[in-house]
């Protein structure tokens, strides 16, 4: 009898023992399964309220940022608002200021108008005496029939061009009825060129003109009558007709004085009577630039030539 290999049999005690083991490890994870206890009622409950409670709280916050927000956005209104209110408080300033300087200039233009009319009408009432002078009042003699101005046109007299401008006009209304006039600076250029060499007829029209070019003038100067004084001396005084020179300054420049005073005594000074051919008077005006120099030359020239030296405050 041939013996059965059995090492080849798969279904032995063995297996089917390990099978049997399993089927019932299925069958008890079954039965512990349909006995284990589903969630009970109130349970589900407090979980749809919590999530109830956060769903609100997300609402909550989704509004609280939307406010802030808006504050945000108020805020920055606000600041511009306020930065509005700050720069029209600064232009409101600066208007009063410019008002009260206004106001300050007038009130100066009005007592320098003053002391003009009274000199006119002392050169009105009196004109027998119009040639004689008045040093203690500062009286300006207007019995001439041409003008002359000479203007410093350095730097530091355009930071106050609006003023000088004025008192040139000042200076021309205490002459109501001059023939003709001229403008030049300290070196000798003429505000009209097409006039140089020959007057500027007077009337209310050209001297508006005249002051209106004023404003936008920019000449080269060098802060010394010089070359000023002799243009007008050969081209505008005869000795005939009566002509007036103002010069207008707040500093002098030069070294010496004596360029000054030689020019006029060799072109100003007549050589037969040995007086003036023409008034020379001087109007200073005091800036933080000014210096004594301009106010003690322009008194000996205006005392030498029959002229008036008077300072403009500002």
């Amino acid at each position: 009898m041939k013996r059965r290999d059995r090492s080849n049999d798969i279904f032995s005690v063995s297996f089917l023992d390990i099978i049997s083991c399993g089927f019932g490890a299925v069958v008890l994870l079954v039965l512990i399964s349909n006995k284990a206890e589903a969630p009970s009622g109130p349970d589900d409950q407090v979980a749809k309220d919590l999530l109830n409670q956060v769903l609100e709280m997300e609402e909550d916050l989704d509004a609280l940022a939307r406010v802030v927000a808006e504050l945000e956005s108020e805020k920055k209104a606000q600041g511009a608002i306020m930065a509005a209110i700050e720069r029209g408080g600064e232009e409101i300033e600066a208007a009063l200021q410019s008002g009260q300087q206004d106001l300050d200039q007038l009130a100066d233009d009005m007592r320098g108008l003053s002391l003009v009319q009274e000199s006119l009408s002392r050169a009105t009432i009196q004109p027998a005496t119009a040639d004689e002078r008045d040093d203690e009042v500062g009286g300006i003699p207007v019995d001439s029939d041409y003008a002359v101005f000479i203007v410093d046109t350095s730097a530091s007299m355009f930071q106050i061009w609006p003023r000088v401008t004025a008192e040139i006009s000042n200076i021309m209304d205490i002459h109501p009825t001059l023939q003709g006039f001229q403008i030049l600076n300290d070196n000798g250029a003429h505000l009209i060129s097409s006039y140089a060499g020959r007057w500027i007829p007077d009337n209310p029209s050209r001297r508006k003109a005249a002051l209106a070019l004023m404003s936008s003038w920019r000449s080269t100067s060098n802060s010394s009558p010089v070359e000023g004084l002799e243009q007008a001396l050969r081209s505008y005084v005869d000795g005939e007709n009566k002509t007036s020179i103002y010069i207008f300054g707040d500093d002098y420049s030069g070294g010496s004085y004596d360029p000054v005073f030689e020019t006029l005594d060799r072109l100003n000074i007549d050589p037969v009577t040995n007086k003036p051919k023409a008034r020379v008077h001087g109007v200073g005006f005091r800036t933080r630039y000014t210096r004594d120099t301009f106010a003690t030359l322009m008194r000996e020239i205006a005392r030498r030539h029959n002229g008036t030296f008077v300072t403009v405050a500002l």
